[in-house]
């Protein structure tokens, strides 16, 4: 089968990559559209040395399922239309984070396209099928592909509890922080968006968010030096934890969904002398994503860029490293 493979620091188009094998309590998907992902690029930089196929946004349709052991097969999968969680645990009743439903924490667990499973830029990947999700008919293909990165952001919601009275600054005006430019304000607590092009903060005002130019992030402040009860950091930027210090109020939070290969240096003693929370995030759950493109309450479409064919790969990363780039599309 045709796949984008990271391999030795380098991403090529192989033509003759094997298909995966299909395992126990697994699906074989037929991938139809990915996303490229920041995590997916900082991966080519460096970022947690993974190698193999990559990717780990996708909508595809299940070709084929595999009877789980003291399982029967699931043949109602077949055919339909699914997104994934990207997670595989092990599911073992003596795992420590299994047996207490954290799995995406699990030690023995393999990621798509990010840790010892290969990806969806390729014709065909394989998922257990409790990770799958059925895409209902009135969300598009185009639409379903953001189901993962929009979850990730109904995992703050999960995280922190946010009040209607609380304000947010989102800091980041990229593909993830236009994501929770529409998820966070559900909550209706107040939402704004400090970033620095202007045409994609007009993106998150369209939602009602109030939004700031960062022209120089040394000496940036909100108006009257006000600082707020959470800060999403979005910035993929090694800084963007020190800018987020001096913009939330003390015993506030800080939520980090930035995964960056650069390393950073930073001063300490602000998160302990103002009792900051610092709460990393990553994936979270399905069901409200599917929900929310389903009932309209969010639009993804806005935020597409471009749209590759899997041919046309190698383009299509170059492409989405560039300045101003939002969600670039893979079709396969």
């Amino acid at each position: 089968m045709r796949a984008l493979v990271y391999r030795n620091n380098t991403l090529t188009l192989e033509k003759n990559y094997p298909r995966p094998d299909l395992q126990p309590g697994e699906a074989l998907i037929r991938v139809l559209l990915a996303g490229i992902c920041n995590t997916d690029l900082e991966i080519t930089r460096g970022y947690l040395a993974f190698e193999g196929v990559l990717g780990h946004e996708f909508v595809g349709i299940v070709e084929n399922v595999h009877e789980g052991p003291g399982a029967s097969r699931p043949t109602y999968l077949i055919g339909k239309r699914v997104v994934g969680e990207i997670n595989a645990a092990c599911r073992r009743s003596d795992c420590l984070y299994c047996s207490q439903n954290m799995p995406t924490h699990c030690p023995d667990r393999t990621t798509l396209g990010i840790l010892n499973r290969d990806g969806a830029f390729a014709e065909y990947l394989t998922l257990p099928v409790e990770n799958l999700h059925i895409v209902p008919d009135n969300v598009s293909d185009e639409e379903a592909v953001f189901v993962e990165p929009l979850a990730a952001n109904f995992e703050i919601l999960e995280q922190v509890h946010l009040k209607p009275t609380d304000s947010v600054v989102i800091l980041g005006d990229g593909k993830m922080g236009q994501l929770a430019a529409q998820v966070l304000p559900l909550s209706g607590c107040e939402v704004m968006m400090v970033g620095k092009h202007e045409e994609k903060l007009a993106l998150a005002a369209r939602h009602g968010v109030r939004t700031f130019v960062l022209d120089d992030p040394q000496s940036f402040r909100l108006e009257n030096r006000r600082r707020v009860d959470l800060l999403v950091e979005c910035s993929g930027s090694a800084q963007g934890l020190e800018l987020a210090l001096r913009l939330v109020r003390p015993r506030g939070t800080i939520v980090l969904k930035s995964t960056v290969a650069a390393q950073s240096t930073l001063h300490l003693a602000p998160i302990v002398i103002d009792e900051i929370r610092l709460q990393g995030s990553r994936c979270g759950p399905f069901a409200p994503a599917l929900r929310a493109l389903s009932q309209r309450r969010v639009d993804v479409l806005p935020l597409i860029s471009a749209r590759y064919s899997l041919d046309e790969g190698l383009d299509a990363f170059e492409q989405a490293g560039k300045k101003g780039m939002l969600k670039v599309l893979v079709q396969v």
